[in-house]
């Protein structure tokens, strides 16, 4: 996306999320995308980084990545018990001048039944790890998960549209022809 906006960037990794700021889970993702915008400003003196967060809030649960397959199992099956959950993305931008510019949106997704053999065999592949939920709505999941409310950008991570708005929002010179 950002090669598409003609913004150069280069990727650092965050080491972490940082520490849990609220039980909101608006408040919560967006301290993960400060957090780790900070951590990595740290690092890279006077440039512009852009750090981003999502997570995924159903019922009163956070469900953050998985830790192991039994984690996953049970993350997809309450999902699906719920019918519908909420998918958090925050972004955070910061100027060299380490002024703060965030935006935090969320969709509405809802799973569909799974059939057991359906969901044993993605589990049996690696692409349940590291996602929060235990799902990716553009990968398998998108058989069974739809977005209901809001930009399906948001749940897949960041939506351009919110990126645009960043850069705009915080000055930041560049051609998006």
């Amino acid at each position: 996306m950002l090669r598409r906006l003609k913004i150069p960037f280069s990727i650092c990794p965050a080491k972490s999320d940082g520490p849990i700021v609220s039980d909101d889970p608006a408040q919560r993702v967006a301290g993960h995308a400060s957090f780790k915008a900070q951590e990595i400003a740290s690092k890279k003196p006077n440039t512009w980084v852009l750090a981003g967060d999502t997570l995924v809030f159903g019922g009163h649960d956070f469900f953050a990545k998985p830790v192991d397959l039994p984690a996953a199992r049970q993350m997809l099956l309450r999902l699906q018990e719920l019918g519908e959950h909420r998918v958090y993305t925050a972004l955070c931008l910061l100027s060299p001048s380490g002024k703060a510019f965030q935006q935090v949106d969320y969709s509405v997704v809802a799973f569909d039944s799974i059939p057991n053999d359906e969901l044993e065999k993605y589990l049996e592949g690696s692409e349940w790890c590291d996602k929060a939920g235990a799902y990716a709505i553009q990968g398998w999941a998108k058989g069974y998960a739809h977005c209901v409310y809001g930009d399906i950008e948001t749940v897949i991570g960041m939506s351009e549209l919110a990126v645009k708005k960043l850069f705009v929002l915080s000055g930041f010179q560049y051609s998006a022809e």
